[in-house]
């Protein structure tokens, strides 16, 4: 580790899970050092403690690992969400995301009814989300929807969701979102 008294980050910035246990690790307030992983040439020191080698991973002071981001916000911040909500973000909208943005990595399977499944759960976040608060729901599942809006932002802005909508400018918007993506936070 860089900095043995602080915890050290296996990231990559565009990742929608690292950004969300970025995001989670800043609002506990706990101290971590960002490593920026290539994903293309990961660092050995995170294949030596991650068998998955994906990011995010945290590596804590006390040597602890932790390899999934839902589990690292839990370590950070508690288990205070909506875990429904975070589940089926994680599951069949993950995967509609995916086929949506990368149908040439499925390939024999139709892909085509993707999009539709995405905006179904775009209809349910849009009578539950508030663009007044950010909770630990909302950066559990904002960088994910984030994610499948910038796939067709023409297409996401003309959907009948306004809160929905509303509430996802607000998490661009917000500070802390602001502060991850800053590619002068993320360092090497």
């Amino acid at each position: 580790m860089k900095n043995s008294k602080v915890h050290l980050l296996y990231s990559f910035r565009r990742c929608p899970y690292a950004m969300r246990a970025r995001m989670g690790l800043i609002m506990s307030g706990v101290s971590f050092e960002i490593f920026e992983v290539s994903l293309k040439d990961k660092p050995q020191a995170l294949l030596n403690i991650s068998s998955k080698a994906t990011v995010p991973v945290l590596h804590c002071v006390d040597g602890k690992v932790i390899d999934e981001s839902l589990e690292i916000i839990k370590w950070a911040c508690g288990d205070d969400f909506n875990h429904q909500l975070v589940l089926e973000n994680d599951g069949d909208f993950k995967s509609a995301l995916d086929r949506y943005k990368y149908p040439n990595r499925y390939k024999g399977e139709d892909c085509t009814g993707a999009r539709d499944v995405c905006e179904q759960f775009f209809k349910k976040l849009d009578g539950v989300v508030k663009s007044d608060t950010q909770t630990l729901t909302d950066i559990c599942i904002f960088p994910f929807i984030r994610q499948c809006a910038n796939v067709d932002r023409q297409w996401f802005d003309a959907l009948p969701y306004q809160n929905l909508q509303k509430w996802l400018q607000a998490n661009i918007d917000s500070p802390l979102f602001q502060k991850i993506f800053d590619k002068n936070f993320i360092r090497t």
